[in-house]
């Protein structure tokens, strides 16, 4: 009986997934983008939480590279515009000027790309100038900061390709880095990018309780947040930190980088293996409803979390797409992720539930709820219409 009740599940479950159309997936990330769009209608308004911040934070900069994937699947004259203003209102400028070296003040710069892309090379370039400019800085100016407050780790970075020191940061700057490399053709941004990466992966946090491992444990395929969770970090039940939307930033940016590379270059290559590794790390730890907790192997915090799931389900759909994760394993987990956030994270209105505030692990902005603003609704729009995007692409084929 126990089995036939099972099977009967599973069957329902198919039956269910085989029901959702692109149309419908389009539909829905129409409605949570429009519910974004209405509650902020000028894009130029800073934010206000608990201090003024310009919209070129990373919070907005990472809703519009959601709301350029919906532009490319759904072009419409309103979202262009809508971003348009954003970016001009900025001068193109990047968060803090052209001399800031924080991967957060410079994510804005890959909607600025996106933006200019029907522009020829020169005007692109032109469009571009204090973002190259930015990049140029930083590649020339090395991080002496030290790279965390945990004693064990309290070391001094000295590096020129230091400047990731948590893993948000893959996902805030190097996108970018390819970008800059596509639109002008010189490798040295691909290059910058690529040991900035080795760097994080390899390098960062090293120190008395992690002399041998980066921030990726390619045991598990997984990464540590930043230096202040000195490897093996536990949670109260002695498994992994493994933060979900910290992993997610990482495993987008391993896509958006992909995406600008040529396939058969040692790049690609080294970028796609770990995405593999990560790939199934990720799988492994997916709920039964569909979900990933905010803590991806710990039964710490252990509920639903839209934003990790959101990523999730972009980096999943797009290697199923390019032919890199096999359907009949992937396809399973991403229809699983798209019904239980449709089911229990969108509201009526657009709204989304179950999404973490800010911070920077598991405990960040707890309890989650149904009901629960987050202290920024932004990136959380931009992470769930990057994976609606991806998976619409995916299932329209």
């Amino acid at each position: 009986m126990k089995k036939l009740i099972t099977w009967c599940l599973a069957l329902m479950a198919l039956s269910t997934n085989a029901q959702t159309t692109a149309d419908e997936v389009l539909s829905v990330a129409r409605k949570a983008n429009d519910y974004f769009m209405k509650k902020y209608e000028d894009p130029t308004v800073p934010t206000n939480v608990k201090k003024i911040r310009p919209s070129s934070l990373w919070t907005r900069a990472v809703y519009y590279e959601g709301l350029m994937a919906l532009q490319y699947i759904d072009p419409q004259p309103r979202y262009y515009n809508y971003a348009l203003r954003w970016a001009e209102f900025h001068k193109w400028m990047p968060r803090n000027g052209v001399t800031t070296c924080d991967a957060d003040d410079q994510c804005c710069g890959q909607t600025y790309v996106d933006l200019l892309i029907g522009k020829v090379r020169d005007e692109r370039i032109k469009g571009l100038q204090y973002v190259i400019a930015n990049l140029d800085h930083q590649m020339q100016t090395p991080n002496t900061k030290l790279q965390t407050t945990t004693p064990k780790a309290k070391t001094t970075v000295n590096s020129l390709y230091g400047w990731w020191t948590w893993i948000d940061a893959i996902q805030m700057a190097m996108p970018l880095y390819m970008q800059i490399y596509k639109v002008t053709g010189d490798k040295k941004y691909l290059n910058h990018a690529m040991q900035m990466y080795r760097w994080s992966r390899n390098e960062c946090g090293r120190g008395e309780g992690n002399p041998k491992k980066g921030l990726f444990n390619t045991d598990d395929g997984l990464w540590w947040r930043d230096a202040d969770y000195v490897p093996p970090y536990k949670e109260p039940d002695g498994k992994q930190c493994y933060w979900s939307r910290g992993n997610g930033w990482v495993y987008a940016a391993l896509v958006r980088c992909m995406d600008y590379l040529p396939r058969g270059s040692k790049e690609f290559k080294e970028l796609k293996k770990d995405f593999l590794l990560m790939s199934e790390g990720i799988r492994k730890c997916q709920r039964e409803d569909g979900f990933w907790n905010p803590s991806l192997v710990s039964t710490n915090y252990e509920m639903k979390e839209t934003s990790g799931t959101a990523l999730f389900l972009y980096g999943m759909a797009w290697g199923i797409r390019q032919g890199f994760l096999k359907e009949k394993v992937y396809l399973p987990v991403c229809d699983r992720a798209w019904t239980a956030m449709v089911k229990d994270a969108v509201h009526p209105d657009g709204f989304l539930g179950w999404m973490q505030g800010t911070g920077k692990d598991p405990s960040a902005g707890q309890p989650l709820s149904y009901d629960k603003i987050p202290d920024f609704e932004d990136y959380g729009t931009g992470c769930f219409l990057l994976g609606a995007t991806e998976y619409y692409k995916l299932i329209k084929k």
